[in-house]
């Protein structure tokens, strides 16, 4: 399963095509996606207008929906921030660290177009969907 991140949400209603709201849009009604309760709220808060807000609801809410956090995630998540500032990397979103980190625990491939997780794939395993692979 595949769990897009609000980095290429938020490119894909905006209308701005990268590789990754494109590949996202491939995937529509084609594969499996999920969507996580903090990305939800990271996207939805970004509507200005009630209808855009209402319509992206309703889509995002078509999909699986699941919980990013919790308590065990939440400690594997603090040992990850640990490890990679042990390579020498400091993630800067507390929430990235979180979504990272339930991909890697439970499997998820993450769809993505922010650097801030490329420490997790280099260090920690995290599995990326990319355009062309």
């Amino acid at each position: 399963m595949i769990l897009v991140d609000s980095s290429v949400w938020i490119d894909y209603f905006r209308g701005e095509a990268t590789p990754q709201s494109e590949m996202l849009d491939a995937l529509l009604g084609n594969e499996p996606l999920v969507v996580g309760d903090l990305i939800l709220a990271e996207v939805l808060q970004g509507f200005q207008g009630e209808r855009d807000f209402n319509q992206a609801k309703q889509l995002l809410m078509s999909f699986e929906m699941i919980e990013i956090a919790g308590r065990d995630i939440a400690i594997q998540a603090a040992r990850n921030f640990r490890t990679l500032r042990g390579h020498g990397v400091t993630v800067r979103k507390t929430i990235d660290t979180l979504i990272a980190t339930r991909c890697i625990n439970s499997g998820l491939i993450l769809l993505h177009s922010d650097k801030d997780f490329d420490p997790f794939v280099t260090h920690l395993g995290l599995r990326v969907a990319y355009p062309g692979t």
